[in-house]
């Protein structure tokens, strides 16, 4: 079988590369001219690289065609150990007559331990020259040796033979290569560029790769407005960061955008690793993040959600029990039931969250009879919302310089300097392209904004993308339909070199939650932007409540006041926390 590319290749040429298989090479020679020849015969033919996998018995284990450097060689599973060489030795031929070994031959050198890694430069069908490299022993600083440029007699001789078996030892040795950890995830990010923004979205996309524990080898972005239909970047670029992912011994590509499951799996073909996107990845960090049961309920409905009809398409992803990025949460065994069993437990999640959604909303009733209003937080992810609610009211809710370090609600009471009680509550942050699913799944938990009385829009004003982040937020905000008042409050001052550059929002403040600064003035803010109902109320305060009388008299608005021998008569207007406090425990007349 011919592997690679070989569409556009002639019955004739198939069946010359099919006889390549027949040839065999003398145990003590590394190569023989008659190969040597015919590669560089059907190189000249098709402009293509030709590739074989050789081994020690001289048998020819594989054959592979690919577009001028554009081959990407296949891996082989014949491997003794994981520290011994493969007992495979990878020649290819390089059309244009240059045979010096490229990065990607080096990396598959030593990823892959072949015996050895040779290069054939052909011109015309002719050979020009070749390079060799063989992995070095532990005592060599360097991790490989290359000889060359190698004639043809030096390549068919036997001394190429013996520095295989002079290797075969030492490089058993475990020190002596460089070996990957196959769990560790080595990711390559792709984006969508074409006025410069797309740079912004993959860089926070590497944030989000670190947040989830991948390792970023290369960040890289197409010029392309709209995502191709097929692969997302296109064929071209594909087959070209094919070779990048191989090069730079890469396991996974994150792309930036949310992939069909037809794109997914064209690339996933093309790349021949992993392929996930920016809304895989941020459902992963929450699955990882997520703590009560409500978050997990909410997290495990949005993957459920974007899995469902990607089933068919999802290729490596689905292939990889347990395994990575992209992967944590329900669990492949629900995954890979049919559609019917996927739907069921959507609707069973779907209706313990409406029964957490009515509590939630009771609790909410209950804090509206009580009179505290609500202050809820929102802003950016990592923009300092948990460090704010730890300053404000002296908790500890749990702080991490990541993106969505905290994902579940939180609500602290606070005091206002006029000795007013609020509840101050915090929310999951948001972040450029959120995804629907998710939204639509932690509906309830967002609903916890719209409901507030007050909305503090916590910025990160160290941030170089501040006003790309105050969007997004703004958007989400309007998505939810939250049109109560709002304070900007620009965080992490003490990090911006000039606050003057700082946006001209109204009402707004300048803190460091983190140095505690700015505290007072915040709080202040917050009790003139805090709205007020004003109710008129009579009441009849008994003598035996002077203390009513005295908080009535400093936090209310006395219009008349009658002393009778069943109490204290009293017209007042007073806002919702006072009216709160005096409904409960005295008669209003």
């Amino acid at each position: 079988m011919i592997n690679g590319n070989i569409e556009g290749l002639s019955k004739q040429i198939l069946l010359q590369l099919e006889g390549i298989y027949e040839l065999t090479i003398e145990r003590e020679d590394f190569l023989s001219e008659e190969i040597i020849l015919l590669l560089c015969q059907l190189t000249g033919l098709t402009n293509r690289e030709i590739s074989v996998y050789i081994n020690r018995r001289g048998q020819i284990m594989d054959v592979s065609v690919g577009e001028l450097g554009q081959v990407s060689l296949p891996s082989m599973s014949l491997r003794r150990s994981n520290v011994r060489l493969s007992g495979i030795r990878a020649i290819h031929t390089h059309p244009g007559g240059k045979g010096q070994l490229s990065s990607v031959d080096l990396n598959s050198l030593q990823t892959l331990r072949f015996d050895a890694m040779t290069a054939i430069g052909a011109q015309d069908g002719r050979f020009v020259n070749a390079y060799t490299a063989f992995l070095a022993p532990p005592e060599v600083p360097e991790p490989y040796t290359i000889y060359g440029p190698l004639t043809m007699a030096e390549l068919c001789g036997e001394d190429l033979k013996r520095e295989i078996r002079r290797l075969d030892s030492l490089i058993g040795l475990p020190d002596a290569v460089n070996i990957q950890d196959d769990e560790e995830e080595r990711a390559v990010l792709i984006g969508l560029d074409d006025r410069g923004e797309g740079i912004r979205s993959v860089n926070e996309l590497e944030e989000l790769a670190d947040t989830a524990g991948a390792k970023v080898l290369l960040k890289t972005t197409q010029n392309k407005k709209t995502p191709d239909p097929g692969t997302y970047i296109g064929r071209g670029k594909a087959e070209e960061l094919a070779l990048v992912c191989q090069s730079l011994n890469a396991n996974l590509v994150i792309a930036d955008d949310e992939l069909s499951a037809a794109q997914m799996k064209n690339l996933e073909q093309i790349l021949g690793v992993k392929v996930i996107d920016r809304t895989a990845l941020i459902l992963d960090i929450f699955s990882k993040r997520a703590v009560s049961k409500e978050g997990k309920l909410q997290v495990e409905l949005a993957q459920l959600k974007y899995r469902l009809p990607r089933l068919m398409g999802m290729g490596i992803v689905l292939s990889r029990l347990g395994g990575g990025i992209g992967t944590r949460g329900p669990g492949e065994k629900k995954l890979e039931t049919d559609r019917r069993h996927i739907r069921r437990r959507i609707n069973e999640i779907e209706s313990e969250l409406g029964k957490v959604k009515d509590r939630r909303g009771a609790l909410r009733k209950k804090r509206e009879r009580e009179g505290y209003p609500i202050c809820a937080l929102a802003g950016y992810t990592n923009a300092g919302k948990s460090t704010l609610m730890n300053a404000l009211s002296g908790s500890d809710v749990f702080v991490e310089d990541k993106l969505f370090a905290t994902l579940d609600p939180v609500s602290r009471g606070i005091e206002l300097p006029d000795g007013q009680t609020i509840l101050l509550i915090d929310t999951v942050g948001f972040i450029d392209k959120l995804p629907h699913d998710l939204v639509e799944a932690f509906h309830s938990t967002l609903e916890e904004i719209v409901e507030a009385d007050l909305i503090l829009h916590v910025v990160d004003s160290s941030s170089e993308t501040l006003m790309e982040q105050m969007k997004v937020v703004k958007n989400v905000l309007s998505q939810l339909g939250a049109k109560q008042n709002m304070i900007t409050v620009y965080n992490k001052i003490d990090t911006m070199k000039d606050s003057s550059l700082l946006p001209n929002e109204r009402p707004s403040v300048m803190i460091s939650a983190l140095k505690r600064e700015g505290m007072e003035e915040l709080l202040k803010l917050i009790q003139e932007n805090l709205p007020r109902e004003i109710h008129h109320i009579n009441l009849l305060v008994p003598y035996d409540q002077g203390n009513v009388r005295s908080m009535l008299h400093e936090e209310g608005n006395i219009l008349s006041e009658e002393f009778t021998d069943a109490g204290i008569r009293m017209e007042v207007e007073a806002d919702d926390v006072l009216y709160g406090r005096v409904k409960s425990f005295l008669h209003i007349v």
